[in-house]
């Protein structure tokens, strides 16, 4: 995993963090680092929120794909935004929750609850596909 970098320290211009998570937890690691270090620091259920919607757009990914290709972080004064690009061109697909938990299908609705914009577009390498979910900071 790369190691985040941050652009700048100050609220008034974006931050900006990335990395290739091979595993959920660095994931959330890296999101509640990034997290900590925006001054000022954005409200504890935004926080939660951040940090769930990356566990969520990064396991979708390792779980239907493989792999996370990039997962980057960005933060301005008024939106922190979740980037997660993959190789597969297929968007997310809903699905029927099972409740048994074996085969999912809480992870998209969640995203899309959670998340004050969702967009799905092609990744910057061109192949595979990038899910930006948007929350209000």
């Amino acid at each position: 995993m790369r190691h985040p970098s941050t652009t700048d320290s100050h609220a008034a211009h974006p931050l900006e963090s990335a990395c290739q998570p091979v595993r959920t937890a660095q994931a959330r690691e890296a999101a509640s680092d990034f997290l900590a270090r925006l001054n000022p620091p954005p409200p504890e259920p935004t926080v939660q929120n951040v940090v769930l919607l990356v566990s969520e757009l990064v396991t979708n990914a390792l779980r239907h794909v493989g792999t996370v290709t990039c997962m980057e972080l960005r933060a301005n004064r008024h939106h922190i935004q979740v980037i997660v690009e993959d190789p597969s061109p297929a968007p997310p697909q809903d699905r029927t929750p099972d409740p048994t938990g074996r085969t999912g299908g809480f992870g998209w609705p969640m995203i899309q609850r959670l998340a004050h914009d969702v967009t799905i577009a092609q990744a910057r390498t061109g192949t595979g596909k990038a899910i930006t979910a948007t929350l209000p900071r």
